[in-house]
């Protein structure tokens, strides 16, 4: 498990000067929103909480700790809760067992139902009563709806914390009713630092760089980046290995870090092309800029793929169909 990481403290140390029983933390993916979000929710429920955060060690920590606390909601997709190793309900978790459905990948309103019902109950363990809703633009039009009364006029001690990495998707009338906390960008060198400490086998400050260079400087999103074993060498090879049509090195990856991979070759083409400067590779390490209209073409493409590339028809199809278009538009002149 990861440690928590010095900006994320600094934040939270920040948060819980302030009162408010309901904060959104807004920023892009990686910065630590929901690692930051848990810390928040924790300290409200300890037994022995201080400046700093809770304290880890009481009765109130450790449940929190083991995902099982009395007064504690977690809202999150039920593929983000299975990843992340929080419990379903139980008809939740007997629907999926029996086949009737898969895990949803957004916040269901049934559960948000459940919620909004725990919200009128009393404490268990004297703390008070904490919901996390986590990515909060998961939710759509009817979930938010069902948070929307209970967020205004919290029942009894119920305090809330939604954590998004896309706050433009998420309802006005959602963000009104909540103070705004718009996360902080870590310095490089203390990005590179956690990194380092936290990723497996200890890399060097040379190989974290390339995976915070491969997440646009967000750390988090790099530790992820880290698991695909993606090493210097490999990274740098990679915009001459696709124009070639060489997809071994993204073989194994899933296809959403596939497309990701994509999307910013195409972007750092496109900031080469209007004479800016690539963020995630360096300006040697790409092929000469396709056309404009070429890379518009494909950036439009590729926001097409990020709707269906969680359930694709054929997946072995689909990532063919990218390769060969990669090659193509980056061969065009």
């Amino acid at each position: 498990m990861a440690t928590r990481a010095p900006w994320v403290q600094r934040q939270l140390q920040a948060l819980l000067a302030q009162r408010g029983h309901a904060w959104l933390l807004q920023g892009p993916s990686g910065l630590g929103q929901y690692e930051l979000a848990l810390a928040l929710a924790q300290t409200w429920l300890c037994e022995q909480p201080t400046a700093s955060g809770p304290c880890g060690v009481c009765g109130s920590c450790h449940m929190v700790d083991t995902h099982a606390h009395p007064d504690f909601v977690v809202l999150m997709p039920e593929t983000v809760m299975l990843e992340r190793g929080w419990p379903l309900s139980e008809t939740a978790q007997k629907e999926i067992d029996d086949k009737k459905r898969k895990p949803s990948k957004e916040i269901r309103v049934e559960a948000m139902r459940d919620t909004v019902a725990f919200a009128q109950r009393t404490s268990a363990r004297g703390r008070g009563l904490a919901v996390l809703v986590y990515p909060a633009e998961r939710m759509n039009h009817v979930t938010a709806n069902a948070l929307l009364k209970t967020l205004e006029e919290p029942p009894g001690d119920t305090r809330f914390v939604l954590a998004s990495e896309a706050t433009h998707q998420l309802l006005p009338t959602i963000r009104s009713r909540c103070q705004t906390h718009a996360m902080d960008w870590p310095p490089e060198p203390e990005a590179l630092q956690w990194l380092q400490d936290n990723a497996a086998n200890r890399p060097t400050p040379e190989q974290a760089q390339v995976w915070l260079r491969a997440a646009g400087g967000r750390p988090v999103d790099a530790l992820a980046w880290a698991g695909t074993g993606l090493n210097a060498k490999a990274w740098a090879e990679l915009p001459a290995a696709l124009a070639r049509g060489d997809w071994s090195t993204l073989a194994g990856w899933p296809a959403t870090q596939q497309l990701e991979l994509l999307q910013k070759l195409c972007h750092d083409l496109m900031a080469q092309a209007a004479g800016g400067t690539p963020r995630f590779f360096t300006a040697a390490q790409l092929p000469a800029a396709p056309r404009w209209g070429v890379l518009a073409r494909w950036s439009r493409e590729l926001l097409d793929a990020a709707r269906s590339v969680e359930h694709p028809y054929n997946p072995g199809l689909m990532q063919e169909a990218w390769a060969a278009r990669t090659r193509q538009a980056l061969v065009s002149r």
